[in-house]
């Protein structure tokens, strides 16, 4: 039976690619801070889905801990097939008004992690002849919208790079860009969003539903929805000083908005 490692496991998307995983019967585990919710969510999956699930309880902020999850993705004694990384927060105020402790945090679990568990991870699928990379990523990072998006920009390209790297190995990759998703994200990230409803906002099992057969098709990078996919391909377009603009204004609008 294969097994998936995801991190954030235990809300959002990470959560919805937990349950659709384990509706694959496959086995997991799953990484996240909160001890208590890990072992909740195991439980539910266990009961529902007859899975074996693992918990290894990590912040992804620490280095050490980083490490320990990297081995377990790592392990040739009990394989991981499928790598979801999926953990990460968005820094909640401009960059000038914001903590530089809290945006070397963001960057320690947005980028530095997924580059050391993806290599840990991919190293030892490619040994295989087989495995599945997804990294999710976002819609924000073909914009300049300050470093969550640069972050994601990051994450997109690492993707899109490695998938190159990857060309005939049995092993994929597939970066997820969704656009905003109904999840408990802006809160943590204290960003008002209002009612969440219309098309732009998404279901997060749909948004896995799409990322999951993307990957089983070796699709590189999967916007979910043809709003965003639309958006995307307008990002790529448009030149981009007059992205910058328009970040430019958006950015300010925010700052107004938040007093500062």
């Amino acid at each position: 039976m294969p097994t998936a490692l995801v991190t954030g496991a235990t809300a959002g998307i990470g959560l919805a690619f937990a349950r659709a995983l384990a509706a694959r019967g496959t086995d997991l585990v799953l990484v996240a801070r909160d001890v208590e919710r890990l072992e909740a969510v195991a439980a539910q999956l266990r009961a529902a889905r007859g899975v074996a699930v693992e918990v290894l309880p990590a912040d992804l902020a620490d280095r050490a801990q980083t490490q320990r999850v990297a081995d377990r993705a790592g392990s040739r004694d009990a394989p991981v097939d499928v790598l979801v990384s999926n953990a990460g927060f968005g820094p909640a105020l401009r960059f000038l008004a914001a903590d530089v402790a809290d945006e070397e945090r963001a960057l320690d679990v947005m980028v530095r992690a997924v580059l050391v568990v993806t290599r840990a991870a991919a190293g030892a699928m490619v040994e295989r002849g087989r495995g599945t990379v997804i990294t999710v990523s976002s819609v924000a990072g073909f914009a300049p919208l300050g470093t969550y998006a640069a972050a994601k920009a990051w994450a997109t390209t690492f993707t899109e790079s490695l998938a190159g790297e990857l060309r005939g190995t049995g092993v994929t990759a597939t970066a997820l860009c969704p656009g905003y998703v109904r999840t408990e994200f802006h809160e943590r990230a204290g960003i008002a969003v209002g009612r969440r409803r219309g098309p732009a906002w998404l279901d997060a099992d749909a948004v896995v539903a799409t990322a999951l057969r993307d990957a089983d098709r070796g699709v590189v990078v999967s916007v979910p929805s043809a709003l965003y996919r639309a958006a995307v391909t307008a990002m790529r377009l448009v030149p981009r000083r007059v992205l910058q603009r328009v970040a430019a204004g958006r950015g300010s609008r925010r700052a107004a908005a938040a007093g500062r």
